[in-house]
């Protein structure tokens, strides 16, 4: 195994990792944001108010994209499983 080999296996597990990340903090990063930007409006300053709608986004993007995200990781998995051969060989 080369150090070129090793730096392809990191750079797509990164990219794996950034794209499945993404998918969670970007929603939960807007709803945040609208969420302050109510709290500043009115002037309503309650810690719990920014924490549960980020958690229930957070909990719905997992159930619409949570198929994809485990396919997305499955195949990134069984394709490094299957490249062991070739690593090694």
């Amino acid at each position: 195994m080369t150090p070129d080999t090793v730096l392809d296996i990191g750079q797509r597990a990164l990219e794996v990792t950034t794209a499945l990340g993404a998918v969670v903090l970007i929603p939960a990063l807007l709803v945040g944001l609208f969420v302050a930007m109510f709290q500043a409006a009115t002037q309503i300053n309650e810690m719990t108010l920014s924490f549960i709608p980020k958690l229930l986004i957070v909990a719905i993007v997992f159930m619409l994209a949570g198929p994809w995200m485990l396919r997305v990781m499955m195949r990134f998995t069984v394709d490094l499983i299957e490249s062991i051969p070739e690593l090694i060989g």
